[in-house]
Parts: structure tokens; sequence; C-alpha cells
């Protein structure tokens, strides 16, 4: 979704929406940026915040340049009325990015037992539902999907709020390197057996411009602040570091977080 915004120009208006205290961490200089939750964040967040119903935007027709769901079409209880809201507030030629889980995968369904449901109250269990029903409600063009890779990082300490759950004592207390290894195990055991215990769900792009030259997924996913990086991206940034074992390790461009190093894997 960084990328889209990379191609604004400045005064361009970025909707978050269902965002909390924020679904990115920020946009580059000169963008208008919104944030739209029906509860205000406990601490403060970039750019603008709107109180309000998805349901019920208080926005103009047309009035954003740029939507971004990051994670959030799973939560709204109206999601048919809450989709065709996102159709009138996007300008014409404007672009869409909604990002959603897999409610068929390992990682939603620990998500959902240590969260007691997690507040996923739509349950997607395909792309082809998630595309059909925003093309059906908005008239909006699909232009690409691209599958996300999981890095349990709501497991991750350094994201507990308040004293941590018992059951985080089954993924060693969220002790970030044992995630590391734990997630890079789950993509070789796909890698040779093709099955799908590291997959998470899907994001999918929208609208006139925007959509990646390359929709492969990115397999190097932070297991502290969910970040997904390529490879190549991972080599130019000069953090792939030598790890034991032979294994390689890099620490997260975004947030510094400990990885290890996936290679080799496809679709």
């Amino acid at each position: 979704m960084l990328h889209l915004m990379e191609e604004l120009a400045a005064g361009s208006r970025v909707l978050d929406l269902g965002a909390g205290a924020g679904s990115f961490p920020g946009a580059k200089a000169g963008l208008c940026l919104v944030r739209l939750d029906l509860q205000a964040p406990a601490a403060g967040c970039s750019g603008s915040y709107v109180r309000a119903d998805a349901a019920r935007m208080p926005f103009a027709p047309g009035a954003f340049d740029l939507i971004i769901g990051n994670h959030s079409l799973e939560h709204f209880c109206e999601l048919e009325a809450t989709v065709r809201e996102i159709g009138r507030v996007l300008k014409p030629g404007g672009a869409l990015y909604v990002a959603v889980p897999d409610a068929t995968t390992l990682t939603d369904r620990i998500y959902r037992w240590m969260g007691r449901g997690g507040g996923h109250v739509n349950p997607f269990r395909s792309p082809e539902e998630v595309v059909g029903l925003i093309a059906r409600l908005t008239g909006i063009e699909h232009r690409a999907t691209r599958e996300l890779y999981s890095s349990l990082s709501f497991l991750n300490a350094h994201n507990f709020v308040g004293r941590p759950q018992k059951k985080t004592i089954l993924f060693a207390r969220g002790n970030e390197r044992f995630l590391a290894v734990f997630t890079w195990l789950l993509r070789w055991w796909d890698r040779r057996f093709a099955t799908r215990l590291s997959r998470y769900g899907w994001s999918f792009y929208f609208g006139g411009w925007g959509a990646p030259e390359s929709a492969e997924p990115w397999v190097n996913v932070c297991v502290r602040c969910g970040s997904g990086h390529s490879e190549a991206f991972l080599q130019k940034a000069g953090g792939i570091r030598p790890a034991l074992g032979g294994w390689r390790s890099y620490r997260c461009p975004a947030c510094g977080g400990f990885n290890l190093l996936v290679t080799g894997m496809s679709r």
C-alpha cells in the first residue's frame, strides 16, 4: 500500500478505513491523510482522525484519491453498506487497496482463538469472493491480487498491550526469535509438502492506477511489525546477515525486528 501513496501527487487525499490508531505508520509528506474508525484511538495517530461509521461516512462523493482497507473489511458488521460507501467516496479513476485474512488458514484460526473471535465477523474464504463483492457493489475494476504470508506478529511480545494471555506460553510467551524460527519452519513445511500453513490472506488492487508490476507474494514478513519485503529489497537495503547453522537473518528495515530469511519459495 505504501508504494500507492508514493505515486500520489501532493495534496491528494487518502482514507485509512477502520484504522484504529492507524493501519500503517504514516504517509509521505504533502498528502492529506484521514483515519476513520468507530472508536477514537487511546493514543495519538498521524493524520486527521474522524470518528464515524464506515457504513455511513460523512464525506462528499469522490472525496478521496486513494482508499486503504488494511485488514478492516473482516470487522464491519454492515459489510455491503460499507463497500457501497467505499465506491461512493472514492474519486472516479482513484485507487483502492484492500487486505483481508483467509478464514481457512492456521494463522487466522490462531488469531481468533487467542482473541475469542478477534472481532472477525466476515470470514472470507477465497480471493474470488472478495473481488466479486467489491466489483459488484462499487463497479471499480480489479487490477491485481497478491497472496499474503503470515508472520504471527500478533503473538510477538513487543506488541503486547497489558498482561499477556496464558495461551502465549504455547508460543514461548511471544519471544521474537522463537517466532522467527517457527514461521521459517512453517514456510519450509509448505515448500516441502505443498501445504498452506504459513499463508495468511490476500491483498487486492482496484481502480485506475497503482497495480504492482508483479503480484508475486513476499514470503519475508517481519514477525514484529508485519511488513513484507522482497528478497531483492532486503539485499539492496544491506540488512541480510549470516546466522547460526547456515541460516541467514535480517533486521526489518521498517522496525528493526529479528527475522530469518526465506528463499526459494513460490506460489
